[in-house]
């Protein structure tokens, strides 16, 4: 497996590239699970950058050749997924000794898939959680994260419909882990 990559804590001057990187993202690994419509119309609200994640430092980017292939992080505030156009956010900070930190906005470049990245990234935000003093994670999996999340000890929990602009929905999985 290739691992000549790095991984970096990314920064707004990487803003740019991640919004490049999404829509590939999406398209390349959602299309066995969600329409075209669906992948559309979440792009720019469920699929999107949350400058939140950047500004707090816990957003990161895995580089190759000086472009970003991988994205990913955690939060330590209420909002559980979206880019920073949806509506319903919560920037309000979690406990950690009560809440669980959040797993947030992974996105692999195609060509990457299943090379190790998005588990390097994966790596990275449950150190920092734990560093941070959270003793669970919770995530929003998308249908084709479900099988990668469930292999790193994510537990599946409820099914949701999250409404999209065009009146379709997108079925998300609430998943969690506990911290030992």
């Amino acid at each position: 497996m290739q691992t000549d990559w790095k991984l970096r804590v990314a920064t707004e001057d990487d803003i740019s590239a991640i919004e490049k990187l999404i829509p590939l993202s999406v398209r390349g690994l959602q299309a066995a699970y969600y329409s075209t419509a669906q992948m559309e119309a979440a792009l720019g609200s469920v699929f999107g950058v949350d400058r939140q994640l950047i500004l707090d430092k816990t957003y990161f980017v895995v580089e190759y050749g000086g472009e970003i292939i991988g994205c990913g992080g955690w939060s330590k505030r209420r909002t559980l997924f979206g880019s920073d156009h949806q509506t319903n956010r919560d920037d309000a900070e979690l406990n950690p000794s009560a809440d669980a930190a959040r797993i947030r906005a992974f996105f692999i470049h195609p060509a990457w898939a299943r090379r190790g990245v998005g588990r390097r990234i994966l790596d990275e935000c449950e150190q920092t959680i734990r560093a941070a003093g959270f003793k669970s994670i919770e995530l929003a999996a998308t249908l084709s994260g479900v099988a990668f999340y469930a292999v790193c000890g994510y537990v599946s929990g409820e099914r949701l419909d999250v409404p999209l602009p065009n009146g379709l929905s997108l079925k998300i999985v609430r998943m969690t882990k506990e911290l030992h």
